[in-house]
């Protein structure tokens, strides 16, 4: 049974930074890439940013570009995501998934999700 488990969640101001993890388990890590997607209030959810299997393809929403990174750990099994200069638009609860191909950022591509975490920007 594939588990995904985010964490570092929580209440900043805007500007400040966050750091999410998301430890996996129950299927290959290195085998899959992985994203971060994202849900606000009253909205769709949306792609943040994915990672390619090996680490060594990136790829970013517009939204994302400059402020986020994503990073993975494949001896660790974790997928990181640090965020800075946080804005209050970032505002959502934000999903770990794993993918179902070596690397994808079309959502529909992704089999196997996190519960979430909340991040809360403050203005």
């Amino acid at each position: 049974q594939v588990q995904l488990v985010e964490s570092g969640g929580g209440l900043v101001q805007a500007g400040g930074s966050l750091r999410l993890s998301c430890a996996a388990s129950g299927r290959t890590f290195s085998r899959y890439g992985m994203g971060w997607f994202r849900q606000a209030p009253g909205k769709e959810r949306e792609f943040v940013a994915a990672i390619s299997r090996s680490g060594d393809n990136t790829y970013y929403a517009n939204s994302a570009k400059g402020r986020f990174t994503i990073s993975r750990d494949n001896a660790k099994n974790t997928v990181y995501l640090q965020m800075n200069n946080l804005k209050p638009e970032d505002t959502a609860v934000y999903y770990c998934a794993s993918a179902s191909t070596a690397w994808s950022w079309r959502e529909y591509e992704y089999d196997y999700w996190g519960q979430g975490t909340q991040i809360t920007v403050s203005s």
